[in-house]
């Protein structure tokens, strides 16, 4: 075992952590030192564990991908101050709720429309979902919806009911089917617009029902076009899909602001609708023009079926409204909470990203023994990469393999180095160079991973040096 010892400083509230990198040299990194951390601390921020915040009810089986001997979970109510990492699901995550202490946040879902990513992506902060976890599960409500689209199944519910409060259920039963006529779906044709997980195994699964199916994705991945059923038509428009659809599903996310997808199935999109057209949104409601399709509605024999609320079209005729439900089944909350414990351990442990939605993806090779890895996240600006490699250099570091990649406003390092080469011989200080390589003009943070657990963490906070 790698031994660890605590330093003493002449100030009692400074901490330094040293792991030896397998019998070569030691390691120093800070915990807790700073002016900035000084009357922030909590007697219970330990080092040797991570500390997980959660918000709602997460899955205890997500939940128990983390190893115990480094996590130390918070459930939704218990106390957790300065947590290392943020896991939720509908919670809508203030920025007072996100401590100085917080390295990631992953939401147990695909969409992360709680949580304030432009502003965490600012304070170098990835946030992580989990896409295709509840695909499955939405995609059999989109299944479900086919058929409550093609037949009058909840009015014929809903009727049924009102003839049995009042006795009349059996006489009437085969007397009154006639006003819940509908068609079948074999034959027909499921356009589908967005292919991404759920999109994808909604056209395969259609196809297997004997639908015919037509698609539009302008970013559709090689990874989902494999999935896709072998004769699907791929339109090169919206439009060009629900001109030929029977039964239209959208897939898509929901983006605001200008160029986002607010509204986009709108008038322009809905006046190619066949006139008995069933549309099927599982993904957001945001994304129905609500006056356009009311106007479809009374216009013809067209139907709506979601599970997002609308103010406007909750009781029409022509629509069904049910909860949000799509993600709603015990399996997608364990996969969606395993997914984003996965991705926060992977991320925690070796500084690999995937499944952001705010940071770049990057993995690095395994750390070799006897090296150091350093995460550093910064501004993405001309020269920042030669800044922080000759911080590096200055303190006689070999870099043995290193991963730099930018996505919109920030870019993200991971660098391994050989300490061995490290002036003062015994020890290594990474706290002097972490502190050079965080204060550099345009570094938001950075850690160690070379430590223990919980430790190694610094931040450039307006200026000030936080570790």
């Amino acid at each position: 075992m790698l031994a660890i010892r605590q330093l003493r400083t002449s100030s009692s509230s400074k901490r330094c952590f040293t792991r030896a990198l397998s019998g070569q040299v030691q390691v120093d990194v800070e915990h807790h030192t700073t002016e900035t951390w000084q009357g922030q601390g909590d007697a219970d921020a330990k080092p040797g564990k991570f500390r997980i915040q959660t918000f709602n009810k997460i899955s205890p089986i997500g939940l128990g991908k983390f190893d115990t001997e480094k996590y130390d979970v918070k459930m939704q109510g218990e106390e957790a101050n300065h947590a290392h990492a943020i896991l939720l699901r509908s919670h809508k995550l203030q920025e007072e709720e996100v401590s100085l202490t917080v390295r990631a946040i992953a939401r147990c879902g695909a969409g992360t429309n709680n949580v304030p990513v432009a502003r965490m992506t600012e304070l170098g902060i990835p946030v992580f979902n989990t896409p295709g976890a509840n695909a499955n599960a939405v995609k059999e409500l989109v299944l479900c919806g086919l058929l409550l689209g093609s037949r009058r199944i909840v009015d014929g519910i809903n009727h049924m009911k009102d003839l049995g409060a009042k006795g009349l259920a059996k006489e009437r039963v085969e007397k009154d089917k006639s006003m819940f006529g509908g068609r079948e779906i074999t034959g027909k044709t499921l356009g589908v617009i967005g292919l991404g997980h759920i999109g994808a195994s909604t056209a395969r699964d259609a196809a297997r029902l004997g639908m015919k199916v037509v698609g539009y994705d302008p970013g559709l991945s090689i990874e989902n076009a494999l999935k896709l059923p072998r004769d699907i038509d791929i339109a090169d428009s919206m439009a060009g899909v629900v001109s030929k659809s029977d039964y239209i599903s959208i897939n898509i996310p929901y983006i605001k602001g200008e160029g986002g997808t607010h509204g986009i199935i709108g008038k322009e999109v809905i006046s190619n609708f066949k006139d008995d057209a069933v549309l099927l949104n599982f993904a957001r409601g945001e994304l129905v023009d609500s006056e356009a399709m009311k106007e479809f509605l009374d216009s013809g024999n067209g139907r709506y079926v979601t599970d997002f609320p609308d103010d406007l079209l909750w009781d029409h005729k022509n629509a069904v409204v049910l909860p949000h439900l799509g993600a709603s089944t015990a399996e997608a909350e364990d996969a969606a909470a395993g997914m984003a414990a996965d991705t926060i351990n992977e991320y925690l442990s070796t500084g690999a990203i995937k499944n952001s939605v705010n940071f770049p993806t990057v993995a690095l090779g395994d750390r070799a023994p006897g090296t150091v890895r350093m995460t550093v996240v910064n501004k993405n600006e001309p020269g920042m990469l030669a800044k922080i490699t000759d911080a590096i250099s200055q303190h006689n570091l070999n870099i043995t393999q290193q991963i730099n990649n930018s996505r919109g406003d920030v870019a993200y390092n991971v660098i391994d180095f050989d300490a061995s080469g490290a002036t003062d011989g015994a020890v290594f200080d990474a706290k002097l160079l972490q502190k050079e390589i965080t204060m550099l003009d345009g570094v938001l943070s950075s850690r160690v991973l070379y430590g223990v657990s919980g430790t190694g963490y610094a931040k450039n906070v307006d200026g000030n040096y936080f570790a």
